[in-house]
């Protein structure tokens, strides 16, 4: 009996117009012995719609499209009592989980990863309740994964990026918070606060890949706070260009959960994707939640 395989498109992803990769990559999964179901998205959130209704049936859920693709592919995965393996095609523009794992970006090939991997399991993370897969922000660039229309990102792909995260720093403004660990509490306010499990945050910043453990149950949590005077802000930006988060400007953290408490309920962005915010926040770490051929 061939096993089966449920593919889920977004169609808008990318900087590409072409469909044959894809076409090759289905062939591949069909020569592997599956059964392959496509599924293209329509509107936000369609694809957490699918596999919510859908991927019980399957023995294999892929999808195609940027980190928001895959943010909604995990969400959908999340509401099933026994969700299947998950494999990803990287199409967006910047790909910032498929960086940290180094997947490749040619669909066929990153099709040959998925039928050869024995599956891992990784972390995922959650925010007052709503599953993510690598990031959850606030404050300066984290605009820069939504902001910058479709159409500039497919031209440009990760120079967009750059440009609205520049464009971002023309209208820095602090944002009031507490912030609270197992062990440590940060009082003050902030230019940016980001928890990652991921190498790559919006594009942007880069960090170390012997810092960051995707399946170690810990999140990497990164806070910029609002320089004092010019000599703090001239760290920052040195700290930002030499990309050091280790600088006195900058806190970063191995924490297992974070509370985030604020006066103003400031937007979070999660997996580069605008999401609602709240006076407070809560983030944990789900360890090895998920299963995904990598």
């Amino acid at each position: 009996m061939a096993k089966t395989l449920l593919l889920i498109l977004n169609p808008r992803a990318g900087r590409t117009r072409s469909t044959a990769p894809l076409f090759d990559a289905v062939a591949h999964f069909c020569e592997a012995g599956y059964l392959v179901s496509v599924r293209r998205t329509t509107h936000p959130g369609h694809a957490a719609e699918i596999v919510e209704a859908e991927g019980a049936d399957f023995d294999r859920i892929v999808c195609c499209g940027g980190d928001g693709t895959l943010n909604e592919t995990v969400r959908g995965a999340m509401r099933l009592d026994a969700p299947p393996p998950l494999g990803y095609i990287p199409g967006g523009s910047t790909n910032d989980f498929a960086a940290s794992l180094s997947l490749p970006a040619d669909p066929v090939r990153a099709a040959q990863q998925i039928t050869g991997s024995p599956g891992r399991r990784l972390d995922v993370g959650s925010l007052n309740g709503r599953p993510f897969v690598y990031v959850a922000s606030f404050g300066a660039f984290t605009r820069s994964s939504y902001a910058a229309p479709q159409s500039i990102k497919n031209d440009l792909g990760h120079l967009a990026y750059i440009l609205q995260g520049v464009r971002d720093l023309s209208s820095l403004r602090p944002y009031p918070a507490v912030v609270t660990t197992e062990e440590e509490l940060f009082d003050g306010e902030f230019l940016f606060g980001a928890v990652t499990n991921a190498t790559s945050v919006g594009g942007l910043m880069k960090l170390n890949k012997e810092q960051v453990i995707l399946d170690d149950g810990l999140f990497e949590l990164l806070l910029i706070p609002a320089p004092a005077n010019a000599a703090q802000l001239q760290e920052l930006i040195r700290c930002l260009i030499l990309q050091d988060f280790t600088g006195s400007g900058i806190i970063f953290r191995h924490v297992p959960a974070v509370t985030v408490e604020t006066p103003e309920g400031f937007p979070w962005t999660l997996d580069g994707e605008f999401g609602s915010g709240a006076e407070r926040v809560e983030i944990q770490n789900l360890p090895r939640r998920l299963e995904f051929l990598l």
